[in-house]
Parts: structure tokens; C-alpha cells; sequence
């Protein structure tokens, strides 16, 4: 089979490469998957760069946790996947329910990655599809899509139907968590440098946009011209923290997610104002990428996918998800 390995020591992306390697076979418990699609996060260019947790790659490792496709294998002892299923990964293969659990995810050059014509995952660490998307929309889930369900839908503080959601960015978590959030009935904010980008999320159906390159103190724009949000989708994290919590809403939760933007940490104060709280988020489980799925199929929702490109264009597709025109889930694809 063909697999992309990014090498020993690797220090950035541009260190990837394919090669062949002998076709897996699962064991006992195990399943054997033929990905067709892929897709990238920001956590990928971390571990190509050295920089994710545990440090630099000790070995040639395959990356990606997030691909979708059919079981092509079952080992001894299957019993939940059959041969024929169409499914996607799971990023943490040892979280299936309650409380989080740190343990290894695909593709984090410790653990086995995911950009490879022929994967062996746990029987427990796929789930079936969404039937409403296609395989390159259901291959920018298993990260992105489970990190956004976390954020709205789990914890304490669930979203409910009218509160207004604030995401950052046009990264695949806050473009999913806007597609999510809308179809929850909740009213929607989205923030960008671009407003180029910012008339495309509104065509995705924000209520709400705001250039913070124009508008620097968009906290407290928020907080004055539309009362604050109750959920705000953090992913720029210390650089941009201060800011949320100055647009948050009386009692409003703010998901914790991303590492994006450099800065220090604000004082926590200002949460004492509103009652507010921070709640760490760290991708999701099994049970969690689930209930995504059923709620996907419940609204007929769609993801929007920015720029897709072959299995053997995956380098050029690093290059480009790393670039400023990247525009939600950049995504590698069989055809």
C-alpha cells in the first residue's frame, strides 16, 4: 500500500513523504479500513513541526487522525463492523464514553496515523458515517467536527435553542460549530480578519460578522450591540482569551479549544462580572462523534469543504491548509 510518513525528528511539513509499505492485517478486535478521504487540522502541522505533546517524531510515522471510508477487513472477534461498512475514525481510539480520557490519538507520531491506503483501527474506534454526507465531508469530522459538538452540546452548559454563539475564525471547528449551532436555532457571530472571508460565513448562515482587524476590541462590541454571547467557540486561545471574556453574556460558557494565537494570560477577573466560566476542550469521545452524526442526519446538514486534493498531492495540501487563503477543512481525496 501506498502511505504518506513524515520522518524521525521531522521539524515541519515540508519534511513529508510517500512511500510503500506491506498491506496491515487486523488482529483480534481489530478492523482493517480503505480510507478514501482525509482531512487536516491544525494539531497536524504541530506534530509535523516537533511541536505536539510528547515532542518530535522518534520514528518514520504515518500522520492524520481523521479519514473516512469502508472496512475492508474484520479480525478474530468482530462483532459491531462488518465488511462493507462506511465509517470514520475516531481521534482518541481509547475514549468511548464518559469523562475525557488523555489517552494516545491517531496520528500524533506516537500512535498510528490515518494518511494511508489501508488503516488498522479497535472495532471501537470507528463510527458509522453521517448518510447525509459525502466521504470528504465526513473525513473533516472525526477532530474538528467532535471538538465543535463538545464545545455546544456537552459539559455543564449546554447550548440551548436562542442563545448566541460567538466562533472565531474560518477554521473547520468554528465553521462546523456555526453550521451546528444554526441548526439548533441559535443566533450566530463569527469573527475574521477577511472580509471576504466574512461574506462567505455569512452565506453559511451567520446572523452576525465582525472583522477584527477593524474591530480590534470585538469583545466588547459583542457585549454592547448584541448583550454578549452565551457560548463562545475559543480557539485562538491566550491571544485572544481576554477578548472573550469580555464579550461573554451573563453566565455564558467559554469553550476552550485552540493554542493559535500567541499572548499572554488575561487576568480572570472580568469572569467574576458575569458569572462566566472556561471549559477545557480537547477533541471528544466515541459516544460523542456518535451523537454528532445522528444530529447531522436529523437536519440533513452538510459541511462546506475549502480545497481538496489528491492522495498523491498531499504535501501540496499541507502547503495550501497552512496558507492564508485556507478557508474551512482542507481536505485529501482518492476521488
Amino acid at each position: 500500500m501506498r502511505a504518506w510518513l513524515l520522518p524521525e525528528g521531522a521539524d515541519g511539513f515540508d519534511k513529508l513523504y510517500m512511500d510503500e509499505l506491506p498491506d496491515p492485517e487486523p488482529g483480534p478486535g481489530q478492523i482493517l479500513i480503505a480510507p478514501t478521504a482525509w482531512s487536516l487540522n491544525y494539531r497536524d502541522f504541530a506534530v509535523a513541526a516537533g511541536k505536539y505533546f510528547g515532542g518530535p517524531i522518534t520514528e518514520p510515522s504515518i500522520p492524520l487522525s481523521d479519514g473516512a471510508g469502508k472496512v475492508v477487513g474484520v479480525g478474530e472477534g468482530v462483532k459491531s463492523v462488518r465488511v462493507g461498512d462506511e465509517v470514520q475514525s475516531t481521534f482518541f481510539q481509547g475514549w468511548h464514553n464518559g469523562p475525557p480520557k488523555f489517552v494516545p490519538a491517531l496520528g500524533d507520531g506516537k500512535a498510528p496515523g490515518m494518511l494511508a491506503e489501508k488503516v488498522v483501527l479497535d472495532e471501537h474506534g470507528v463510527v458509522p458515517i453521517a448518510r447525509s454526507l459525502t466521504m470528504e465531508q465526513a473525513a473533516c469530522l472525526p477532530c474538528a467536527g467532535v471538538t465543535a459538538w463538545n464545545a455546544l452540546f456537552e459539559g455543564g452548559n449546554p447550548l440551548k435553542a436562542g442563545d448566541r454563539v460567538l466562533v472565531l475564525g474560518t477554521g473547520g471547528v468554528s465553521l462546523i460549530a456555526l453550521k451546528l449551532a444554526k441548526a439548533f436555532g441559535a443566533e450566530v457571530i463569527a469573527t475574521s480578519s477577511s472580509d471576504e472571508k466574512l461574506e462567505q460565513v455569512k452565506e453559511l448562515g451567520a446572523d452576525h460578522v465582525i472583522n477584527y482587524k477593524t474591530t480590534p476590541e470585538w469583545g466588547a462590541h459583542v457585549r454592547d450591540n448584541f448583550g454578549g454571547a452565551n457560548k463562545i467557540v475559543e480557539v485562538g486561545g491566550t491571544g485572544t482569551l481576554e477578548q472573550s471574556m469580555t464579550a461573554c453574556a451573563p453566565l455564558a460558557e467559554i469553550a476552550l479549544i485552540g493554542v493559535l494565537a500567541d499572548g499572554t494570560p488575561p487576568e480572570p477577573r472580568g469572569l467574576m462580572f458575569t458569572g462566566s466560566s472556561i471549559r477545557g476542550i480537547f477533541v471528544g469521545s466515541a459516544r460523542m462523534a456518535s451523537d454528532l452524526n445522528t444530529f447531522v442526519d436529523k437536519h440533513h446538514l452538510t459541511f462546506p469543504v475549502g480545497k481538496t486534493f489528491a492522495f498523491e498531492e498531499a504535501d501540496k495540501a499541507y502547503a495550501f491548509g497552512w496558507g492564508p487563503e485556507s478557508f474551512g477543512k482542507t481536505v485529501i481525496s482518492l476521488g
